[in-house]
């Protein structure tokens, strides 16, 4: 158990490391580097309580009681600012002046001779009673509080996906569910558990933390997702030069063009409307890398630009197809890929300048 809470300590300090050295770092960066910080020094204090180690170190009692107050307030302003709805000045000190003040009550022990701190300690906080139940309590608050506004913010960036539908917008979206989703599940812990347990699945969690932010592009790392990178400019020469850059040869990249067309033309891919770069990538049996940047030398678009006019091509195929005005135009483009009318709306009047009723009109097309 000893061994569980050291490496957990050791993980969260090393990816506040590789946050804090991320170059061009976003304020969502900065956030998460400062939550996983406060996290490291929460767990650091129980390792010291679960060893009995703390009373080597009794100016360090009263510390941690407060401490899980600010774990709400940084999952919420991690969300909001990772989603660009980032809160005002004024909010943000609202939302940490609680935990902060909190510490108010906790001056009186924590300022106490460290003899008498530990007489307290050894005697389960005896004379202390009121102020460590109301401590607990606004704790599990705080916990479901965080956890519903955190959730009602991420239901609103999801709305908002359909309108961007970037890989960017995909990562951050599973990153925070699954982020939101795992802190729920602690204050479950919280209320039903014990504190070694508590504290044992909040280290677990930071291990998933670690792992889940590492394999995801772009959480810890300076790379973005790759259709998304600019795209290069449409001479020859300078196309060879990335490709020799990235080690990638002008040849392989005609093949993979090639494999991606056939693929795309046989196979329809595009009309799995969760398809990803990866997925793709992976279909073709080729780098996600390399595939976006034959799409972006090769098409000049993005990734998602690429599939989205295939899909509206494909819809242009079948709508004017009699056997297909028995059905509804929306059931035609969720057949051809897309997710929602706004998306489809939007990426067939991007393609065509026209709306699709405008364009079945001019086709003299009447569909369901």
């Amino acid at each position: 158990m000893e061994y569980t809470y050291t490496s957990g300590i050791a993980i969260t300090f090393f990816l506040v490391l590789i946050l804090t050295s991320k170059k061009q770092k976003s304020s969502a960066d900065i956030t998460l580097a400062a939550w996983l910080a406060v996290t490291g020094v929460h767990i650091a204090l129980f390792y010291l309580f679960f060893t009995n180690k703390i009373l080597a170190f009794p100016y360090l009692l009263g510390l941690e009681a407060p401490l899980p107050l600010f774990q709400g307030p940084f999952l919420l302003l991690y969300t909001a600012t990772l989603t660009n709805q980032s809160l005002s000045n004024s909010t943000k000190i609202l939302h940490f002046s609680v935990p902060t003040l909190w510490y108010l009550l906790f001056i009186p022990f924590i300022l106490m001779p460290s003899e008498h701190k530990i007489w307290v300690y050894q005697n389960e906080g005896i004379g202390y009673e009121t102020l460590t139940w109301c401590t607990a309590w606004a704790i599990r608050f705080s916990g479901i509080f965080y956890v519903v506004e955190s959730f009602r913010v991420l239901k609103k960036y999801r709305s908002t996906i359909d309108e961007q539908n970037t890989s960017t917008d995909k990562i951050n979206f599973n990153w925070l569910r699954y982020l939101i989703s795992g802190i729920a599940g602690i204050w479950l812990v919280v209320f039903f558990g014990t504190d070694t347990l508590i504290f044992l699945s909040a280290v677990l969690y930071v291990c998933f933390i670690g792992y889940f932010g590492i394999k995801q592009v772009g959480i810890f790392t300076n790379q973005v997702p790759a259709q998304i990178l600019p795209s290069p400019l449409p001479v020859q020469e300078e196309i060879t030069i990335k490709y020799e850059k990235s080690g990638l040869s002008e040849e392989a990249a005609q093949k993979i063009h090639k494999d991606l067309a056939a693929a795309m033309e046989v196979e329809k891919l595009f009309t799995n409307a969760d398809l990803t770069l990866a997925d793709l990538a992976q279909h073709l049996g080729v780098h996600a890398n390399y595939l976006s940047q034959v799409i972006n030398s090769f098409e000049q678009v993005s990734f998602y630009d690429y599939i989205n006019v295939k899909r509206v091509e494909e819809f242009k195929k079948v709508a004017i197809l009699p056997k297909s005005q028995q059905f509804t135009l929306l059931s035609l483009a969720y057949d051809c890929g897309f997710n929602s009318k706004t998306s489809f709306n939007r990426n067939f009047k991007k393609t065509t300048g026209l709306s699709p009723s405008e364009y079945l009109n001019q086709k003299h097309v009447v569909l369901q």
